[in-house]
Parts: structure tokens; sequence; C-alpha cells
């Protein structure tokens, strides 16, 4: 069963990791999330979730106005030949999330480790990183080095290098 948001919080309590979160309507893209910013400061994320030819799977977090070329992204993250969106129902089953509501925070349950987290370059220049908490009905706010501290709790050593253009 995928963690709720709820134990997503403890989670971060139970690391000592500062967090904060607004609810809001739910919110699918980018543009819809863009009323959000007047109240939350930070990087705002947008996340693609990707599968090689190998079926290996990646999630790639951006800042959210960051531009990728998914036909050589795969050169830069290690996959085997091109990548393409990953479907649904592989979403769910190696994260735990729908459409609308992935975030680099459901790494918490990938507890296979199937899913390769790469973060790009630049949104760690943000001393605060904004994800869905496991749902696109809030924001989570939490620091730089606590996500990664969260990430290295998770079992995932995360990628972070510059794929975005």
């Amino acid at each position: 069963m995928p963690k709720t948001p709820k134990e997503l919080f403890d989670r971060l309590d139970e690391l000592g990791i500062a967090h904060t979160t607004i609810e809001h309507e739910p919110v699918f893209t980018v543009a819809e999330s863009q009323a959000l910013r007047d109240q939350v400061p930070g990087g705002h994320t947008k996340n693609l979730f990707l599968k090689d030819k190998k079926s290996r799977y990646f999630l790639v977090t951006l800042e959210e106005n960051a531009e990728v070329d998914l036909k050589t992204i795969h050169t830069l993250i290690g996959a085997s030949g091109r990548v393409s969106f990953g479907k649904p129902d592989a979403l769910m089953e190696k994260l735990g999330v729908m459409p609308g509501s992935v975030t680099v925070l459901a790494a918490i349950n990938d507890s296979d480790h199937e899913v390769t987290i790469v973060i790009d370059a630049p949104l760690m220049e943000y001393d605060i990183i904004n994800a869905h908490p496991l749902t696109n009905e809030a924001t989570t706010s939490i620091g730089r080095q606590d996500l990664e501290k969260f990430l290295a709790d998770t079992g995932h050593e995360p990628m972070i290098l510059k794929v975005s253009n």
C-alpha cells in the first residue's frame, strides 16, 4: 500500500526534517499551480516519470520552468536508448501516486528501489524546495539538504546533474 501524506509527514518528523505544507485546490499542471507562488517561496518542481527501452524507470525532478529535451536526456541520465513517459499504472505501482501528483517525495513508496531519482542541478540552488506530498491537493516545503537527507533515508542516491536546457 502506498504511504499517505500523514505517513510521509510522520517520517519527515522522525528524521528531524522541518517541513511546512499548505493545502489548496487540486493542481494538475505547472500552469494551474502558478497562483501559489506568492504564498510559497522557494523552488517549485515539475516531475517527469520516464521509462527506457529496458523498462528501467526514472523520476526527473526540475524547477517548474525548466525545459528538457526528451530526445537527448537519455544520454545524460544513463538510460538505454530514448525514453518515453511511464504509464499511469507503472507510476502507481512504482511510486504510489497518480498522474498530477508525481513528486520526488514519492521515493518513500519505492522500497524496491526500482526508480532512479534524477534532480536537475539548478533546482538544488534553491534553499527551499516545494513538492506535492503524494497528493496534488497540497504543497510541502523542505530544505534542499533535508530533501537529500530524506532521499538517503529511502535508500535513493539521487543523480544531481544539469538535465535542463
